[in-house]
C-alpha cells in the first residue's frame, strides 16, 4: 500500500490535539485510546510521543484504569474557585446597592464599581477589584447608566441649532 502524506502535517497535529481537548467526551475517548495502546503492548514513551503527552500523563491514565476501570478515565467535576461572597453576603450587598450611597456616608449620587470596591473594603474588609464589583452589578441584575454631563450656562437654543438633526 502506498505511504500517505497529511498536507501541512505541523498545523494538522496541532489543530487535532485542539480539538480532542474540546469536550469531556473527546477527552475521555483519547485517554481510552492511550490506555488501548499500552494494554497491546506500546511503550509509555511510545504512546506520549504518538498522543503528545507527557510519558507521566499516559501512566496516570493507566493507574487511574487499573484501579478504577474505565469510569477512571472520565473528567470528575471541578469545583472551581471558592467565591470570595457568601450568598448571604451577596444578599446584603445587592439590598444596599439598592439605597443611595448617600445613606451610607459618600458623597455620589450613584454607585459605580470603584464605589463599590471601596464600600466592600471599608464594611467588610473585601478586596475586590473595579472589574469584579462591575460584575456585581450585573449579578444582581443593574444595567450601567451615567447621568450625561450638562454644559454649564449652556445656551439651549444655540445647542438645539448646532444638532445635526435639529428642529429648525
Amino acid at each position: 500500500m502506498k505511504k500517505l502524506v497529511v498536507k501541512e502535517s505541523e498545523n494538522t497535529i496541532f489543530e487535532i490535539q485542539k480539538q480532542l481537548g474540546r469536550t469531556d467526551d473527546s477527552r475521555y475517548d483519547h485517554r481510552l485510546h492511550g490506555v488501548l495502546f499500552v494494554a497491546k503492548g506500546w511503550d509509555c514513551y511510545e504512546v506520549a510521543e504518538i498522543l503528545g503527552h507527557a510519558p507521566t500523563t499516559i501512566e496516570n491514565w493507566v493507574h487511574a484504569f487499573n484501579e478504577c476501570g474505565i469510569d477512571g478515565l472520565r473528567d470528575e467535576s471541578r469545583a472551581g474557585r471558592p467565591p470570595q461572597i457568601s450568598d448571604k453576603l451577596a444578599d446584603i450587598i445587592n439590598l444596599e446597592l439598592r439605597q443611595n450611597p448617600r445613606m451610607f456616608g459618600y458623597s455620589q449620587n450613584l454607585w459605580d464599581g470603584k464605589l463599590l470596591s471601596y464600600h466592600l473594603k471599608i464594611k467588610y474588609n473585601l478586596t475586590i477589584g473595579v472589574r469584579q464589583s462591575q460584575r456585581l452589578f450585573h449579578k444582581f441584575g443593574f444595567r450601567q447608566r451615567k447621568p450625561r454631563p450638562v454644559i454649564a450656562r449652556g445656551d439651549p437654543f444655540a445647542q438645539e441649532a448646532f444638532k445635526k438633526n435639529s428642529l429648525s
